[in-house]
């Protein structure tokens, strides 16, 4: 693995905190009578629970409790007590929800984070107390220098950034960039460009729409559609995903000018949503579900098992979350120890994960396979279909 700085482990705060599991004290072999006397290690959840981006909240929080279902509500062979905490959708109730898990919930890792906004407030808080946070979303290209900071999904612009070239080569004329007008949304077109300039990519035009306000794209739409542009890259989540899909097809655009998104864009609940729209749309994501290996299947099964739908990367990332805090939780002896936990994360090598084998980058984030994906009908339902391999990030 490539070292990163001076790692270790995560705590957060969330409002609204509900235990999801809370069992006896119990530690792995090595920690004494003394911490299994501290009871339950606690960690906060913290997903939206309300709002814009509830859906991939939802995901997140099956995945997390998907993994802790398989190993009998345990990490590291210690007892665990899941606190869930509301992020909402803005930076001002996220940071309050982890304020609130730190500081009177007392967790000793903190995991999950939909928001940029949110993690970029949040990073203090977990730096000073010494509690580290594992997130499965939100990984905005500035968080690049926190110790007690970790992802399991990814940096905000990689999506992007492994498409552009692939756009520039296979797109004959312009690109007009359409997206939320937020850190996330800036961070995609920067790294979409970031490869798509260089290949010899044209830009058109370069729009930013108001977040989370915007539901009426049709004036965006008619501009980029007066443009003359070949194709159109796009960034958008949640329930503006599906407004903005159909709207794409409403407007005469589908068919005729290529859309290219973040995976976001179609993934999960927002797909059935979009409905036929969507048929068409390229995307690029670190992980699908028809992914080909032996992880992925059990995965998928035992997701659709629960849950009654397809797991998405939200899903993915936050089941890869408990795997490491497994496998730390493990090494540093089962107890309720946020320095221990945070220093044996760094020292996990690769994990192996549904959507393939990965390790942590020096910033403590993935570095894993980027692939194109189409989304088609498969047996009378629309689903998103790798196409190929965009290469590793």
């Amino acid at each position: 693995m490539t070292a990163r700085r001076t790692p270790q482990l995560i705590a957060l705060t969330a409002a609204g905190a509900l235990a999801l599991s809370a069992c006896g004290g119990g530690t792995l072999g090595g920690g004494d009578d003394d911490a299994a006397a501290e009871g339950p290690i606690k960690i906060g959840l913290l997903v939206p629970q309300s709002g814009v981006y509830k859906s991939l909240g939802d995901d997140m929080k099956a995945g997390f409790e998907l993994y802790l279902e398989e190993h009998d509500d345990k990490l590291g062979g210690a007892e665990v007590e899941v606190i869930l905490a509301d992020e909402g959708e803005t930076a001002d109730s996220g940071k309050a929800a982890a304020d609130k898990l730190v500081k009177q919930d007392e967790v000793t890792v903190v995991t999950g984070v939909v928001s940029s906004a949110v993690i970029n407030g949040v990073v203090d808080l977990f730096e000073t107390n010494k509690i580290p946070l594992v997130g499965s979303n939100a990984s905005p290209t500035t968080l690049t220098d926190a110790t007690y900071v970790w992802r399991t999904s990814y940096v905000n612009d990689e999506p992007g950034k492994a498409l552009g070239a692939y756009v520039a080569e296979n797109v004959d004329g312009s690109v007009y960039f359409l997206a939320a007008d937020y850190q996330a949304g800036l961070d995609e077109v920067t790294g979409f460009k970031s490869t798509f300039e260089p290949a010899g990519g044209e830009t058109a035009d370069e729009v930013y729409t108001p977040f989370p306000g915007t539901t009426n794209f049709q004036p965006f739409l008619a501009n980029a559609k007066s443009s003359g542009a070949e194709a159109l890259f796009s960034f958008y989540a949640g329930g503006a995903a599906v407004e903005f899909v159909k709207q794409y097809d409403q407007f005469g655009l589908k068919g005729e000018v290529d859309h290219y998104s973040a995976g976001f864009l179609t993934e999960g609940g927002v797909l059935d949503g979009q409905g036929a729209s969507a048929e068409g749309t390229f995307t690029a994501m670190n992980y699908n579900y028809d992914l080909d290996n032996e992880i992925n299947a059990a995965f998928v099964e035992a997701y659709e098992a629960k849950t009654d739908r397809l797991p998405t990367t939200y899903a993915m990332a936050s089941y890869d979350a408990a795997k490491v805090l497994d496998l730390a939780i493990e090494a540093s002896g089962g107890v309720a120890d946020g320095d221990a936990i945070n220093t044996a994360l760094g020292e996990i090598e690769e994990i192996e994960s549904p959507r393939g084998t990965w390790t942590w980058s020096d910033i403590g984030t993935p570095v894993q396979q980027w692939y194109l994906r189409e989304v088609q009908e498969v047996d009378g339902t629309l689903q998103n279909v790798v196409i190929q391999e965009l290469g590793e990030l």
